[in-house]
């Protein structure tokens, strides 16, 4: 609970993992002083299951500015990234836990399954930070090498090639990552046309553009289907699967893809 923090990591990815709830004060709010021990104690009392910064809003400015901050004490509660709650005033003991009981998300996912939901959203660039800090406390749970694989194989190609036994349980979801990263890596010459189509998916790729990219390879794969070993239907297939039949790009594209393929 340091007055000066940074947000980006202390809120916003930290919130990946579990709730946050940001106190923003200062030093000369008289309510400040009496919200301030209430939501602390209520905060060790939680054992875990949320977390509390406090913000000092004459220190930092930018972070109030940014979040609309225009009295307090002003409370707000992160989750995955964006504020799920928020109450301002120094309220009562008794209604801070009600306000808690009834915002708080449930906790019953493991933090890694929480993490990869958010995988291929708007809030994709956040989880593939969450990723690089999970595999960095824990860089032998090989499903979160592989999801970090597949967050961000258009920077690291590379991460794709755990390799794997095909009786493993991880083995497709591995293959299909490997499917993907092949779109930076082939070498393969191609027709100009098609050239510019495949390095058009490799820029989308790097940038997590992913409509981009499957634009990119339906387009591809309509040219020339065999090329790089069917590459462009390959890691089509592949985007699909990791996005899940639900996700707007799928929809949207799926059908187009499939006209492709004849």
């Amino acid at each position: 609970m340091e007055y000066m923090i940074n947000f980006e990591e202390d809120v916003l990815m930290r919130s990946q993992e579990v709730p946050v709830v940001v106190d923003f004060w200062a030093p000369w709010c008289g309510p400040c002083q009496t919200l301030g021990p209430i939501i602390e104690a209520l905060a060790k009392e939680a054992g875990g299951k949320w977390e509390l910064v406090k913000v000092n809003t004459d220190e930092q400015q930018e972070v109030s500015l940014k979040y609309k901050i225009r009295g307090i004490p002003a409370v707000k509660m992160f989750y995955m990234g964006e504020v799920k709650a928020e109450f301002t005033g120094a309220l009562p003991r008794h209604q801070i836990i009600k306000w808690l009981d009834e915002n708080l998300p449930e906790q019953d996912g493991d933090p890694l399954t929480q993490i990869v939901d958010t995988l291929f959203t708007d809030r994709h660039q956040q989880a593939a930070q969450a990723l690089e800090q999970f595999v960095g406390e824990q860089p032998d749970h090989e499903e979160a090498r592989l999801w970090l694989a597949a967050a961000t194989v258009g920077k690291h190609p590379e991460r794709a090639q755990l390799s794997l036994p095909e009786n493993h349980k991880l083995y497709e979801l591995s293959t299909q990552i490997k499917n993907l990263a092949e779109v930076m890596t082939c070498q393969e010459a191609a027709p100009p046309a098609l050239e510019e189509k495949i390095k058009t998916a490799q820029q989308a790729l790097q940038d997590d553009r992913h409509e981009e990219v499957i634009q990119a390879l339906i387009a591809a794969t309509m040219m020339d289907k065999n090329y790089c070993d069917e590459l462009p239907r390959r890691a089509s297939v592949a985007l699909f699967l990791m996005l899940g039949e639900q996700h707007p790009i799928t929809k949207k594209y799926r059908r187009q893809f499939n006209m492709a393929l004849y």
